[in-house]
């Protein structure tokens, strides 16, 4: 048992008591997220009989407002501070999502999905850069590996509870889930308001974005980013949902179980993954990554192609746990090498830029993924497969080009420092 006990300190990631108290904002935030999340798609197709490819063109609407409020979210965290933008984006997500039960026509798809997504488009980049300031430099990939793995708890929680509630032939559950997730906002709201705002650096008003445009490395990094959030996170999250229960054949139940099953994989191994790549190359890590969801998107071909509905449930359940070891690398390496690479007055710029990474993949991803899926949906997988692997290659060209004291995830000490007050 000793052995056990002193693994399991190890996992321990050691921060700051408002860097708890942030995740478990972001606990209650991702429950709700876990909530809706699944049945987005489903609701919009066949409660409110909106077509696949409008449906996925919605998502890219919202990713690209979304897009545009990046840069303005980034830019305000580093001359206002990040816990006011991120206060400001939750409010304008609470009114979006009450408005969800509206929506009758595509056109109204449409607007409330871009008000969404001029929420979430700033509330990533000021989280991000939030934690980044209330955490020692030694410890961010922890608090970005605990900040994950908070969020999938939640959203774990909420796919569950949301598989129980939703039914197509009930369009007043899909208002409950909507109901819950404004909740959970307004819950988060509540959670930041015991959190203490960090200083804003002396230089802030100094920063441009033109010096992060001129940062190559991080910019060649930010795309392939975006490669992988295009050819899969956007799709298993937006697509895969509706594929299993359109073309795989399994129910709302199960949509909702295997949803859940990868944030239940990202609680499992977010720990041991993030201690695992201490010490370890980053862009191995990446790599790793895409080789890992490459194969799990090529198992959800074969489970669309060749099984019944049974079969494929369980091979789509077994998909998410391994496409969940991907998501634990990419947790412990994305972030927090972001940061790392940005100079102290642009890490809400450079955050805002990680951001719109995964934006640019929501944009075209649900877009191109949501025409196939309507027209040939066995074909998206295999060609989504084939993109993870050409951006795996890329992380390892990259390597060489990052600086010799990023490489690597650091190795630090604990470190709980005190946390000047912005007044």
């Amino acid at each position: 048992m000793r052995p056990l006990a002193a693994y399991l300190r190890s996992l321990d990631p050691r921060l700051p008591r408002d860097v708890y108290v942030l995740e478990l904002g972001a606990l209650v935030n991702a429950f709700g997220n876990g909530v809706v999340l699944p049945f987005l798609l489903i609701y919009l197709h066949n409660v409110r009989g909106i077509p696949f490819g409008l449906a996925g063109s919605a998502a890219a609407v919202q990713s690209a407002a979304a897009l545009a409020s990046g840069f303005l979210g980034g830019t305000l965290s580093d001359r206002l501070g990040p816990k006011r933008v991120l206060l400001a984006s939750l409010v304008v997500m609470t009114v979006a999502f009450a408005l969800m039960p509206t929506i009758r026509t595509a056109w109204q798809t449409f607007a409330i999905y871009t008000l969404w997504g001029v929420g979430s488009g700033s509330f990533w980049p000021s989280q991000s850069a939030l934690l980044a300031a209330m955490t020692p430099a030694a410890r961010r990939a922890p608090a970005y590996a605990l900040q994950r793995l908070s969020m999938n708890v939640g959203v774990a929680l909420g796919g569950v509870v949301a598989g129980l509630i939703a039914s197509v032939g009930d369009p007043g559950s899909f208002t409950i889930l909507f109901g819950i997730d404004c909740a959970t906002f307004v819950g988060y709201m509540l959670v930041l308001a015991r959190v203490r705002a960090p200083a804003l650096h002396e230089g802030r008003l100094g920063g441009s974005w033109r010096a992060v445009l001129r940062d190559r490395v991080f910019t060649v990094y930010t795309l392939l980013n975006a490669a992988f959030m295009t050819a899969a996170i956007s799709l298993v999250v937006e697509l895969l949902p509706a594929f299993g229960k359109n073309v795989a054949g399994i129910s709302e139940k199960e949509v909702g179980i295997v949803f859940a099953l990868d944030a239940v994989g990202v609680v499992i191994f977010q720990l041991p993954v993030v201690k695992l790549s201490e010490g370890r190359r980053r862009m191995h890590g990446f790599a790793l990554m895409g080789a890992l969801w490459a194969a799990t998107l090529l198992a959800v071909w074969a489970a669309g192609s060749w099984t019944s509905a049974t079969a494929a449930f369980a091979i789509l359940a077994g998909v998410m746990l391994v496409f969940a070891v991907g998501e634990c690398l990419h947790g412990a390496i994305h972030t927090p090498l972001s940061v790392d690479l940005a100079p102290p007055q642009l890490v809400g710029r450079y955050t805002a830029a990680a951001s719109i990474s995964w934006q640019m993949g929501w944009i075209v991803g649900p877009a191109a993924g949501g025409f196939l899926l309507q027209h040939r949906p066995l074909l998206l997988w295999p060609i989504a497969a084939g993109i993870n692997l050409a951006a795996a290659a890329g992380a390892l060209a990259l390597e060489a080009h990052l600086p010799e004291s990023v490489r690597r995830t650091p190795r630090g000490e604990p470190a709980v420092l005190p946390i000047p007050a912005n007044g």
